[in-house]
């Protein structure tokens, strides 16, 4: 175990208000501003089949003007502020923020207050909605090179877990969505006993709390439980393989191998298999298919951590010339090579320290790092692990990697997708 001391600590109070909202108080008083932060428990993975798209819908409706709020208001009182919004919608959770010159911190609080005790949901709000979220498909999925290729893969990589489809549904789905089904799972999920807020930046505690309570302590969670799949995916016994024709340009291979969710014990030795392969020139899949063998244009490999099992997935678009057959074959072959020869420790150490340099860098902003806490206390139930995480990396050893390199990163494990452009004759 290794015992040296790192200086990065992320300092935080938490508590519950009576009606479950927990809060996250960070402080951090280098900058006048404040960061809002808003997360609910709820994303893709709580949406059934047939009703897919709800929670990214609701990231559009959210927008869309609330009891003391007209639709759009939302960004004009924070712009008119001097601040800047958004929200984002993931498989695991949905999440809302807004970064505020210090002073305007009741600003924030309270429009998030607003929407959550009482959004607008008519159905002209979830027709106009509707209609910007089906372009937003159509545009950014369907209409894009390569736009459908994670949606392809997680569709055959998932046989049970509520993984298979994508966050931004399926346009039958939204566009069948009644306002009664709208309605109830916004009442199922949108209450303060499924969120987590975290205040970030230049505030008083104290002060903060009172705020805290003074807008959200009375707003009451809605009678009825809340739908929480947490069906795991069976073990894979055979590979899966596919191809798909689209209309792009190159060949391209998407494969996937299952692995445990984000707080699991393997999970960090995974994320450092994932960057010796290929993060950065020196990687092996980009020396080897880019540099060596010039079959590739792009490679790259991620540990998608979720809050049940995800994947680790390797992506490459082909060279002119070159397919996606030969792509699957160098990679496997890269693959067998680690298995058979093992990393050096000098491989390891430099993963491990662009690990860490990528986890301090995303925790530079007060923004980034009210995210994170929210990240720690919904997906793994713990807030303190943000500050564990660099001790964790820095205890893989070198045995770890060969271990989840041949548990996870096997022939059978693996989902296979040739992603192929249209045969000319063919092309619609």
């Amino acid at each position: 175990m290794h015992n040296d001391t790192h200086d990065f600590s992320i300092r935080f109070e938490e508590f519950d208000l009576a009606n479950g909202l927990h809060v996250i108080l960070h402080r951090d008083a280098q900058l006048p501003i404040v960061a809002v932060n808003l997360w609910y428990h709820v994303g893709s993975k709580n949406e059934r089949v047939g009703k897919t798209g709800f929670a990214h819908l609701f990231e559009h409706m959210m927008f869309q003007g609330s009891a003391n709020v007209p639709p759009n208001g939302h960004f004009q009182h924070v712009q008119q502020a001097g601040g800047t919004l958004n929200g984002s919608t993931s498989f695991d959770r949905t999440n809302y923020y807004e970064t505020l010159p210090a002073h305007r911190l009741e600003l924030g609080l309270w429009l998030e207050a607003d929407r959550m005790r009482a959004m607008r949901l008519d159905q002209q709000t979830l027709d106009t909605q509707r209609n910007v979220v089906t372009e937003e498909r159509r545009s950014r999925y369907d209409n894009q090179p390569y736009g459908t290729i994670y949606e392809e893969l997680f569709s055959r990589a998932y046989k049970m877990a509520p993984y298979r489809w994508p966050t931004i549904g399926s346009i039958a789905d939204i566009t069948n969505a009644s306002l009664d089904d709208v309605r109830a799972f916004h009442a199922m999920y949108y209450r303060p006993q499924n969120a987590s807020l975290c205040i970030a930046g230049d505030f008083e505690a104290a002060e903060a709390a009172r705020l805290v309570e003074a807008h959200f302590g009375d707003i009451v969670n809605p009678d009825g439980e809340m739908y929480r799949p947490f069906m795991h995916e069976p073990r894979q016994q055979f590979q899966v393989r596919d191809f798909v024709y689209d209309t792009i340009p190159l060949p391209a291979l998407i494969s996937s191998m299952h692995i445990p969710a984000l707080d699991a014990d393997d999970f960090t030795a995974i994320e450092i298999l994932s960057n010796i392969l290929s993060s950065g020139d020196s990687s092996r899949l980009h020396r080897r298919m880019v540099y060596e063998e010039r079959a590739a244009q792009s490679v790259m490999t991620f540990a998608l951590g979720l809050e049940l099992p995800g994947l680790l997935i390797f992506r490459a678009t082909a060279q002119p010339g070159r397919s996606a057959a030969e792509l699957e074959e160098l990679f496997f072959d890269e693959v067998t090579r680690l298995l058979r020869d093992g990393i050096s420790a000098e491989e390891l150490e430099k993963a491990k320290n662009r690990l860490e340099a990528s986890f301090l860098h995303e925790a530079a902003s007060v923004q980034s790092r009210a995210d994170m806490l929210n990240a720690y206390s919904v997906l793994s139930k713990d807030t303190a692990l943000v500050n564990r995480e660099i001790p964790r990396i820095r205890a893989v050893q070198l045995d770890d990697v060969h271990r989840v390199a041949r548990e996870y990163l096997t022939e059978r494990n693996a989902t296979v997708l040739y992603f192929l452009p249209y045969p000319p004759e063919a092309a619609p």
